[in-house]
């Protein structure tokens, strides 16, 4: 394939080398005549371990060369790669300036190119930026069209410095977003000799895809540090904890856990997460990263109640009462605390949950109950039917086997609220809603 690689930085170095590597035919463009320079002389412009032998290898093969003209990359190409930086504005934001100047050089380029040409993102930026930057910069620069003269994609990066040519060659994932099928096919071919999960999704997707990888990197390294820190503190070898921790695939290296939905709760985990942190209190020791997780989970509750009284219905149904399915028990449970709340802000109830019973609860289950939902027997229903045609809103708290029953009976005129996203294609209907979904 004949490639252009926009931005010469680290990114795009590394990509372009890399392809040239792969037998495609790969021309850099950067506005640093510096990289250029180095480039051309079979030079590496940084340091990154075996790439000054690929850029050698390129150039002597003259498959990998380097320019400042962007006219001369675009009509010696049939596909571009945008790798320019997105680096921070004073106030957080990112900077797109270099993503949208670059964008403009290709558009330029492109009026005097009478082919169809495919423009692919590849720098890391915020969903929408490649809808709302790069198609109308593409479009006003060169006067043609979307779809007819050109095509956008949008390719995420999973390269870590030090590492990065094997991550190039053995990415976790390849993720390609797309809006037409046969733009998506092009960079499929591209990656061809790359194994890897190869995902094709929509644009905004992909976009958001790198962002939530980056986050939940930060995240699991301040995880580990706190969870150090605290094992520290009590004499404890932290490295062992957490090699113990990491090899359980099931559970926490998983995808458990990790669905959009509603909040935490039961015995376990809201009571070892606020004795953990007294403890911490106790040594003095700070865990900003542990202590947010309590007061994120209240928000979540929170946010689910606010959107009930945004709507104006006051006539509820739940299906669930549990802090999770297929189970019976009340303590902590997210619907109760949200159920005790709506209670007081003058909506009427009606629960069903064939796992609760009121005959059956005992011990600290039944004191749970006696004490945040003491009138539940008035509450719970046994009749699915007389309670759905009473409702105004119907809130999915729990997956269960009546979920599609509950949806076929819903009317046309009822909001549902799926807290746990009980069915994988959600309703299309507009007043079919989720809370992180």
């Amino acid at each position: 394939m004949r490639i252009s690689v926009f931005g010469l930085g680290y990114v795009g170095c590394v990509t372009a080398t890399c392809l040239a590597g792969r037998d495609h035919q790969v021309i850099g463009v950067d506005v640093n005549p510096f990289k250029v320079e180095r480039i051309n002389r079979g030079e590496v412009p940084f340091v990154e371990k075996g790439l000054d032998r690929l850029i050698r290898r390129g150039r002597k093969t003259g498959r990998l060369a380097a320019t400042g003209d962007a006219s001369e990359a675009i009509l010696a190409s049939d596909l571009s790669l945008i790798c320019v930086g997105t680096p921070s504005l004073p106030n957080h934001d990112i900077d797109l300036s270099h993503v949208s100047r670059v964008a403009e050089d290709i558009g330029q380029a492109l009026r005097g190119k009478p082919d169809y040409h495919l423009v692919v993102l590849r720098s890391t930026v915020l969903p929408g930026t490649t809808l709302e930057l790069v198609v109308p910069r593409l479009e006003q620069s060169s006067g043609k069209r979307l779809g007819r003269d050109f095509g956008v994609c949008y390719n995420p990066e999973f390269l870590r410095e030090g590492s990065s040519l094997h991550d190039f060659h053995h990415p976790p994932k390849t993720v390609i977003g797309e809006l037409r099928h046969q733009d998506g096919e092009v960079l499929c071919s591209m990656y061809r000799h790359i194994r890897a999960p190869l995902i094709r999704t929509e644009i905004p997707v992909a976009e958001m895809v790198k962002y939530t990888d980056n986050t939940f990197h930060a995240l699991k390294v301040t995880f580990a540090n706190e969870i150090g820190r605290i094992c520290k503190a009590h004499g404890l070898d932290s490295h062992r904890v957490m090699e113990i921790f990491c090899q359980d695939k099931k559970l926490n290296l998983s995808r458990a856990y990790l669905q959009p939905g509603f909040a935490f709760g039961g015995s376990c985990l809201p009571k070892d997460l606020r004795a953990l942190l007294y403890r911490c209190s106790r040594k003095d020791l700070e865990v900003p990263l542990l202590q947010a997780v309590l007061a994120s989970n209240r928000l979540q509750i929170q946010a689910a109640v606010e959107r009930i009284l945004q709507s104006g219905r006051k006539r509820l149904f739940f299906l669930g009462l549990s802090f999770k399915a297929e189970t019976d028990d009340l303590r902590e449970s997210p619907l109760v605390e949200m159920i005790e709340n709506l209670l007081g802000k003058g909506c009427e109830i009606r629960i069903y949950d064939r796992n609760v019973s009121l005959a059956r609860m005992h011990g600290t289950n039944r004191e749970y109950m006696e004490k945040h939902l003491p009138h539940l027997a008035t509450l719970l229903t046994s009749d699915l039917e007389e309670s759905l045609r009473h409702a105004e809103l119907i809130v999915l708290g729990n997956r269960s086997d009546v979920s599609p029953e509950v949806l076929r009976l819903a009317g046309p005129d009822q909001i549902i609220l799926d807290l746990v996203r009980v069915t994988a294609n959600p309703e299309t209907r507009a007043d079919y809603d989720g809370l992180s979904w």
